[in-house]
């Protein structure tokens, strides 16, 4: 196993993402599930560097891991994806569990390199789970089916929220995906994100031991401590920082592309009569990469802001505040909504701005940026996010 120091992971993240970056299109045409994928990234260490820092200077902050997610996603947004849901998901332990039971687990998954997968819903009046858990003599049964599933087909452990049988209590669990009864069904033919490794799993009455149920959530959402709900929002704002990587990574290729496009010979200033230096570049060009820019700085600024408040938040830990809690949701939904827009949008224009390459024996796949970018932004309605944030600007704030 690598060993990675706190000051030699961004060097180790780089060079991940710029191998990465070097065959991305050939792995994004192919599809495969990301086996190969997932071993470079532990020859790199990242399973075990993208999880919760420990006392013992093991795996890294809030911060450094978004910074990881949106580098990798500048080269391949769908190996980012793996890694958002993995260091949301290795947080479960501390959101849900005791100290001592997470402190355990965490330390477990590091050695080990676990790579984690899974979903969590916490529940609500119009959520159901279609999961059951039910006792049984020395842990519990778990049967049933989840359609779409992060990590499903490379994950070293699933977390999943599940219902019991005898009391009707959610609770939330992590299974080892190699046990028989547990059938992983990958998705295929996908739009974007081809090597997320998502589908569909199926669970066939595996046996769990006590230790796998890592705690209860309260089914009354208003009994759900503010920072066991931080849950959904490390998982929305590491996808956040995963479109704006994959928005940036494609603003910088289509840059690299229109710099080598032949431009007009050199002209005379007709006041001179001499060289006037190197050909000027088409400003309509460089209002519209001045436009992408822009968006991408901008993004970036509301994301980085939901960054900073919502590793505020988890450091806090249970002593934050339900106020402070709503504050993050916030700028969580601000950072999706912003950043959608923004990466529809260049994702979009640069295949525009790009269309007179040289092609197609030098096709640069361009389009995989937007096809991600359609991907990662599908499932969260801006919409949504801009009613959500209306709502506590007009009601919350004071």
């Amino acid at each position: 196993m690598t060993t990675l120091t706190p000051c030699a992971s961004p060097r180790v993240v780089r060079e991940l993402a710029d191998d990465l970056a070097v065959d991305a299109d050939l792995r994004d045409r192919a599809g495969k599930p990301p086996f190969d994928e997932v071993s470079r990234l532990r020859e790199a260490g990242l399973p075990a560097l993208l999880t919760p820092s420990g006392a013992d200077g093991r795996g890294s902050d809030w911060r450094t891991a978004c910074t990881a997610v949106r580098d990798i996603a500048a080269a391949d947004s769908s190996i980012a994806e793996l890694l958002a849901h993995h260091h949301a998901l290795s947080w479960s332990p501390r959101l849900f569990g005791t100290p001592q039971d997470a402190a355990a687990l965490e330390l477990r998954a590091v050695r080990e390199q676990w790579l984690w997968g899974g979903d969590i819903e916490l529940p609500d009046a119009q959520t159901g789970t279609d999961l059951a858990l039910t006792p049984a003599v020395g842990g519990y049964v778990l049967h049933g089916r989840r359609p779409l599933t992060a990590g499903v087909a490379v994950a070293d452990r699933l977390v999943h929220t599940a219902r019991r049988t005898d009391n009707g209590e959610w609770v939330v669990v992590h299974v080892d995906p190699a046990h028989p009864g547990v059938a992983a069904e990958p998705a295929h033919d996908l739009l974007g994100q081809r090597l997320s490794g998502a589908g569909g799993v199926s669970y066939d009455d595996v046996p769990l031991a006590a230790h796998q149920v890592l705690g209860t959530v309260p089914v009354d959402e208003h009994e759900i401590s503010p920072f066991t709900a931080l849950a959904p929002l490390t998982r929305r704002l590491l996808l956040v920082q995963a479109g704006l990587g994959n928005a940036e990574g494609a603003l910088a290729e289509a840059r690299d592309i229109s710099r080598a496009l032949p431009r007009p010979g050199p002209m005379t200033a007709p006041d001179t009569g001499g060289d006037c230096g190197p050909p000027p570049t088409d400003p309509y060009l460089l209002l519209a990469y001045g436009e992408l820019a822009t968006a991408a700085h901008t993004a970036a600024a509301v994301a980085d802001r939901a960054t900073e408040a919502l590793a505020r938040g988890l450091e806090a830990g249970p002593a934050l505040g339900a106020d402070e809690r709503a504050d993050i949701a916030f700028l969580v939904g601000a950072a999706e909504a912003v950043t959608a827009r923004s990466a529809l949008h260049i994702t979009t224009r640069v295949l525009e701005l790009t269309a007179d390459a040289p092609a197609p024996s030098t096709d640069p796949g361009l389009d995989r940026f937007w096809r991600n970018a359609r991907a990662l932004t599908a499932h969260s309605s801006a919409a949504h996010r801009l009613r959500d944030i209306g709502e506590h600007y007009l009601n919350a704030l004071q």
